[in-house]
């Protein structure tokens, strides 16, 4: 029988997405992936109309089994220890876009992706951000363009009320990850 892949399910304060992510990593837990959860500090910390980060937190380590990495010292030895077979930024907000693009690590996940890209291993990001289509579009264009990264087809959520805004489509999350884990975008990107 072969060994689960080792999945770091990292989360970023996306809060509206928090559900489908949710429903995502109970989906990849069911489909055999072993969940190392990782949380920045806007999502372990954040109180939101969406929900308590307390609440938000016990959901996670009942899914996954394990205590989320919520801090630098603890995702910094991701890639030294070779500790995650693929990681997944879901939600990523266009602020960590900015982050990973410019290569910066200043919390839990983005020394996750930096640890994890030290191995040369796929990093897959579920994009959330309401300014995809302008602000963080030339980030999302340098991440399209770099080496072991993959993207979750996303799509305009709200195309009147918010138009440069951007979402993947969460139920393809596992999709995403073994089409990555085979070295290959999963397409169409742009969700229908």
């Amino acid at each position: 029988m072969p060994e689960p892949v080792k999945l770091g399910f990292a989360v970023t304060g996306s809060f509206c997405t928090f559900a489908p992510m949710l429903k995502s990593m109970e989906a990849c837990r069911e489909q055999g992936f072993d969940i190392f959860p990782i949380l920045s500090p806007a999502a372990a910390q954040t109180d939101t109309r969406f929900g308590k980060a307390a609440d938000f937190l016990a959901k996670i380590q009942e899914i996954s089994g394990r205590p989320p990495i919520l801090d630098i010292v603890g995702a910094e030895p991701i890639g030294p220890k070779g500790m995650l077979d693929i990681l997944l930024v879901a939600p990523c907000t266009g602020n960590t876009l900015s982050k990973l693009a410019a290569a910066q690590t200043d919390n839990a996940v983005t020394m996750a992706v930096k640890s994890h890209l030290r191995g040369r291993k796929p990093v897959v990001l579920a994009i959330s951000t309401n300014d995809a289509l302008s602000g963080s579009a030339v980030n999302i264009g340098a991440l399209l363009n770099r080496r072991y990264y993959y993207f979750v087809p996303f799509r305009q959520d709200d195309p009147v009320k918010k138009p440069t805004s951007l979402v993947a489509d969460f139920s393809l999350i596992p999709q995403t990850l073994r089409a990555a884990l085979d070295g290959v975008q999963l397409q169409p990107l742009l969700a229908q």
